[in-house]
């Protein structure tokens, strides 16, 4: 039976998943700073909200930011606030989040994406609980709990001088790891039929079935976009359904078969006598493209254009490469 944590909507029964509710529960009956680590449209926020919402400060405000949606200018704003006068247009004192989580969780997602000023600002703030609002004349106090997530790897942001050392050290006084959907078994059936439920519930329609062919073809995929991507896709395969069940066939939009071995060797592991020179070289090429293509994505959560510029491409060159390997930009982003 799967195992549900409310009101976070985390759902699973796999080894790995009820490891990481079990860690959950620990993390949740402390008040240190943790730092969440999983693949974009793993579920950190969820983990995040399941942390809150099963210790002390349930009964006080969870306050999520995403750090990578805002500007470097209004980062620092939207955490501390601004006094009057602050700047041009800051008629009135206005709270950042940070008040307004008082007692709570302030949830940093992306926090990779902090600026260098925005970074030591948070620093000090976690070294003794103080802050400073934009244009204030007096130090502010606040009792909020930090939860911070990264889709990266921050330890390499370190060591490439994009990262304080010491604000991950901050962070990372307690981590947990969200699993990818891959590593999750038959999680992904049991995530697809709450997802018809949920769309069922959403659109108000009859409520249908998975097909029983569908079942070994969502154990099969790899789902690079993760959760968010098996919702995706469940979603418009429901609204697009004309008969009692969902009968999925087709391979993924976003990637083949799960394959036996290591799904991310390149054609370098076809036998040799399979091919010639001209076919490997070609087949290496091919696995090169689409697995960056959906590293692309995956950094990018489906955004072609920020994807085009990572990439040094022009945004209708990738459009056409994405659309050679059927790799769909919504399936990595949210709903």
């Amino acid at each position: 039976m799967a195992r549900q944590s409310q009101p976070t909507g985390l759902i699973g029964q796999s080894a790995v998943f009820l490891d990481m509710l079990a860690r959950i529960a620990k993390i949740a009956n402390v008040a240190a700073t943790v730092l969440i680590s999983g693949e974009t449209g793993s579920g950190k926020e969820l983990a995040a909200r399941a942390i809150h919402y099963q210790g002390k400060r349930a009964d006080k405000p969870f306050i999520p930011i995403n750090c990578g949606a805002l500007p470097d200018h209004l980062i620092e704003n939207e955490l501390f606030g601004h006094g009057k006068g602050a700047y041009t247009d800051a008629r009135d004192t206005q709270a950042g989040l940070i008040a307004q989580a008082e007692g709570g969780t302030l949830f940093l997602d992306e926090v990779d994406a902090l600026s260098p000023k925005a970074q030591v600002s948070l620093l000090r703030f976690l070294q003794d609980g103080q802050y400073r609002p934009l244009g204030g004349s007096r130090l502010l106090s606040a009792d909020v709990r930090i939860l911070a997530a990264s889709n990266g790897n921050l330890h390499e942001r370190v060591k490439q001088e994009r990262f304080r050392a010491d604000l991950l050290f901050r962070l990372n006084v307690m981590e947990l790891v969200v699993p990818p959907l891959r590593d999750r078994g038959d999680d992904a059936v049991l995530l697809a039929q709450h997802f018809i439920n949920e769309a069922a519930c959403r659109y108000n329609m009859t409520h249908l079935e998975l097909h029983p062919d569908t079942v070994p073809w969502l154990m099969r995929q790899i789902w690079p976009g993760n959760v968010r991507e098996l919702q995706n896709r469940i979603q418009r395969e429901f609204l697009m359904c004309d008969g009692p069940d969902i009968l999925i066939s087709d391979p993924a939009p976003v990637t083949e078969r799960r394959q036996k071995a290591d799904r991310r060797r390149a054609a370098r592991d076809v036998h040799p006598n399979t091919l010639n020179f001209n076919d490997a070289k070609q087949a290496t090429l091919q696995a090169f493209e689409r697995n960056h293509l959906i590293r692309l994505m995956c950094e990018t959560a489906g955004n072609v254009s920020h994807a085009a510029r990572l990439a040094g491409k022009e945004r209708r060159s990738l459009g056409k490469l994405l659309k050679k390997y059927r790799i769909e930009p919504e399936g990595f982003r949210g709903t």
